[in-house]
């Protein structure tokens, strides 16, 4: 079975719920506590064996790109002037994650456009496609559970959480098939049901996916007969691909919690998270926190 080694991120769009912030600034590059959300979604592909990045961009994201060049000669003076060897040398690190190519996204509206501009520099090979704006906290991350089902599970595999909560089935897509003990044989993605009872399936796929390039030429045919102003998904692509006896897979990550930054709310709970989960800061972030709820309760 062929290796993984590219993945494709996209990163187009214009995170039009944090205005007037991402006026100027991409919602990929809004900080968790000092890191760029989409550094934390690199630094996992690369944990997971990803060498080759193919980040799909429109034309106001250009911080994205020079956050992962390399950097300024006055920042690395500054640094060195100032004796941070640590901060120059994670500084350093950063362009040297993995190796980094960029593409301006052109298409239909939707989440399919992206791996059709990518096609042509995956070059036939399985890959990980991942959103820049959320992602699944987990042990081992995500990616490498996708990664190590695939070695097992030979087609694409979708990752997926287990939820029973009504609001979910608004947000997501939700998968139906075979449970082979924490790995769904899939045989129905609905996207967006509105509630249980119209899927009978507490297993949501969320942000992340592992696929086999057999899944272009079901994109192809859909970008044909895509009807104007009709939003252009991958999920119609994956049912048929499923019903055509190709193996498709919900991955219920394990130890898993899904994080979407793309929501002024869920963002802010995210930023808490992982000042929670900092030793140079938890203890004084939480006692902060007490201290407001104890000032809000009188």
């Amino acid at each position: 079975m062929a290796k993984v080694r590219k993945a494709v991120i996209a990163a187009a769009g214009f995170g039009t719920r944090f205005l007037p912030q991402t006026k100027a600034m991409p919602k990929e590059m809004l900080p968790l506590v000092d890191k760029p959300i989409i550094q934390y979604i690199v630094e996992e592909l690369v944990d997971a064996g990803i060498e080759d990045i193919i980040m799909v961009t429109g034309y106001h994201k250009r911080s994205i790109e020079d956050h992962f060049d390399q950097m300024s000669a006055d920042l690395r003076e500054n640094l060195i002037q100032g004796n941070k060897t640590e901060l120059l040398e994670q500084t350093k690190k950063i362009s040297d994650l993995a190796n980094f190519t960029y593409i301006r996204q052109k298409g239909p509206y939707g989440n399919a456009t992206p791996l059709i501009n990518a096609e042509h520099l995956v070059e036939g090979e399985p890959f990980i496609f991942a959103f820049a704006d959320d992602f699944v906290g987990a042990q081992p991350s995500r990616f490498k559970q996708l990664v190590e089902a695939h070695e097992k599970n030979s087609g694409s595999i979708l990752t997926c959480v287990e939820t029973d909560n009504e609001a979910d089935y608004s947000k997501y897509a939700f998968v139906t098939g075979e449970d082979r003990g924490g790995i769904i044989a899939v045989d129905q993605i609905i996207e967006k049901p509105g509630n249980y009872e119209a899927v009978k399936s507490k297993v949501a796929s969320v942000s992340g996916y592992l696929f086999e390039p057999a899944l272009f030429k079901y994109l192809h045919e859909d970008l044909t007969k895509l009807e104007k102003g009709r939003e252009f998904i991958m999920q119609p692509a994956l049912n048929r691909m499923a019903t055509d006896g190709l193996n498709v897979w919900g991955l219920i990550i394990k130890n898993g919690k899904f994080y979407d930054t793309g929501n002024k709310l869920e963002y802010m709970k995210t930023v808490i998270d992982f000042a929670l989960e900092r030793d140079d800061m938890k203890d004084e972030v939480l006692a902060h926190i007490r201290k407001k709820v104890n000032n809000s309760q009188g």
